[in-house]
Protein backbone atom coordinates (compact mmCIF):
# COMPACT_ATOMS: atom_id res chain seq x y z
CA UNK A 1 0.00 0.00 0.00
CA UNK A 2 1.13 3.56 -0.56
CA UNK A 3 2.48 5.03 2.22
CA UNK A 4 1.56 9.12 1.90
CA UNK A 5 0.01 10.58 4.65
CA UNK A 6 -1.09 13.63 2.68
CA UNK A 7 -4.25 13.24 0.52
CA UNK A 8 -3.17 13.65 -2.99
CA UNK A 9 -3.98 17.06 -4.74
CA UNK A 10 -7.50 16.76 -6.93
CA UNK A 11 -6.81 17.01 -10.73
CA UNK A 12 -9.21 19.78 -10.56
CA UNK A 13 -7.57 22.05 -8.05
CA UNK A 14 -4.44 21.85 -10.69
CA UNK A 15 -6.75 22.62 -13.36
CA UNK A 16 -7.91 25.32 -11.44
CA UNK A 17 -4.58 27.04 -10.03
CA UNK A 18 -2.09 26.41 -12.30
CA UNK A 19 -3.77 26.94 -15.67
CA UNK A 20 -7.58 28.52 -15.40
CA UNK A 21 -6.26 31.25 -13.19
CA UNK A 22 -3.08 32.04 -14.61
CA UNK A 23 -3.91 32.26 -18.00
CA UNK A 24 -7.20 34.44 -16.96
CA UNK A 25 -9.54 32.07 -18.44
CA UNK A 26 -13.02 32.31 -16.93
CA UNK A 27 -14.85 28.66 -16.39
CA UNK A 28 -17.26 29.12 -19.09
CA UNK A 29 -14.58 30.04 -21.78
CA UNK A 30 -12.13 27.10 -20.58
CA UNK A 31 -15.14 24.94 -20.60
CA UNK A 32 -16.24 26.05 -24.15
CA UNK A 33 -12.59 25.63 -24.83
CA UNK A 34 -12.59 21.86 -23.52
CA UNK A 35 -15.87 21.27 -25.58
CA UNK A 36 -17.56 20.47 -22.20
CA UNK A 37 -20.27 22.17 -20.28
CA UNK A 38 -19.65 24.48 -17.54
CA UNK A 39 -21.60 23.31 -14.80
CA UNK A 40 -18.92 19.66 -15.43
CA UNK A 41 -15.69 22.18 -15.69
CA UNK A 42 -17.29 23.51 -12.69
CA UNK A 43 -17.88 20.27 -11.14
CA UNK A 44 -14.08 19.57 -11.79
CA UNK A 45 -12.61 21.97 -10.25
CA UNK A 46 -14.76 21.69 -7.25
CA UNK A 47 -13.52 18.38 -6.55
CA UNK A 48 -16.90 17.07 -7.01
CA UNK A 49 -16.04 14.58 -10.33
CA UNK A 50 -12.94 12.76 -11.50
CA UNK A 51 -10.95 13.01 -14.47
CA UNK A 52 -12.46 10.40 -16.94
CA UNK A 53 -10.17 9.13 -20.17
CA UNK A 54 -12.12 11.83 -22.53
CA UNK A 55 -11.39 14.22 -20.16
CA UNK A 56 -7.70 13.51 -19.98
CA UNK A 57 -7.53 13.09 -23.64
CA UNK A 58 -9.34 16.83 -23.78
CA UNK A 59 -6.92 18.54 -20.80
CA UNK A 60 -4.13 16.72 -22.80
CA UNK A 61 -4.71 18.53 -26.24
CA UNK A 62 -5.71 21.78 -24.81
CA UNK A 63 -3.18 22.11 -21.78
CA UNK A 64 -0.16 20.15 -24.10
CA UNK A 65 0.30 17.57 -20.97
CA UNK A 66 -0.08 13.96 -21.70
CA UNK A 67 -3.66 11.95 -20.84
CA UNK A 68 -1.14 10.13 -18.62
CA UNK A 69 -0.57 12.67 -16.25
CA UNK A 70 -4.01 13.47 -15.60
CA UNK A 71 -4.89 9.50 -15.47
CA UNK A 72 -2.66 9.02 -12.88
CA UNK A 73 -3.43 12.06 -11.08
CA UNK A 74 -6.90 10.61 -10.46
CA UNK A 75 -5.85 7.07 -9.57
CA UNK A 76 -3.04 8.22 -7.14
CA UNK A 77 -6.33 10.43 -5.54
CA UNK A 78 -8.48 7.59 -6.13
CA UNK A 79 -5.91 4.90 -4.27
CA UNK A 80 -5.28 6.91 -1.21
CA UNK A 81 -9.47 7.61 -0.68
CA UNK A 82 -9.79 4.35 -0.91
CA UNK A 83 -6.71 2.90 1.25
CA UNK A 84 -8.25 5.30 3.99
CA UNK A 85 -11.76 4.74 3.56
CA UNK A 86 -12.62 1.69 5.89
CA UNK A 87 -15.02 -0.60 3.57
CA UNK A 88 -13.60 -4.15 4.52
CA UNK A 89 -11.29 -3.94 1.68
CA UNK A 90 -8.73 -4.94 4.23
CA UNK A 91 -10.01 -7.93 5.32
CA UNK A 92 -9.73 -9.92 1.81
CA UNK A 93 -7.03 -12.53 1.91
CA UNK A 94 -5.25 -13.52 -0.66
CA UNK A 95 -6.58 -16.79 -2.64
CA UNK A 96 -4.75 -20.06 -2.20
CA UNK A 97 -2.69 -20.23 -4.84
CA UNK A 98 -3.12 -17.15 -6.86
CA UNK A 99 0.52 -16.37 -6.48
CA UNK A 100 2.14 -17.15 -10.17
CA UNK A 101 -1.20 -17.59 -11.62
CA UNK A 102 -1.53 -15.79 -15.16
CA UNK A 103 2.16 -15.07 -14.71
CA UNK A 104 1.91 -11.95 -12.67
CA UNK A 105 3.26 -11.15 -8.95
CA UNK A 106 2.65 -8.32 -8.70
CA UNK A 107 1.64 -6.85 -4.66
CA UNK A 108 1.38 -3.62 -4.14
CA UNK A 109 4.05 -2.22 -1.76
Amino acid sequence: MQTRTRKPTHPGRIIEHHYRRPLNLTVTALAGHLGISRKHLSNLINEKVGITSDMAMRLSRALGTSPDLWMNMQKTRDLWEAEHERTGWEEVKPLPGVQGVGGVNAVAD
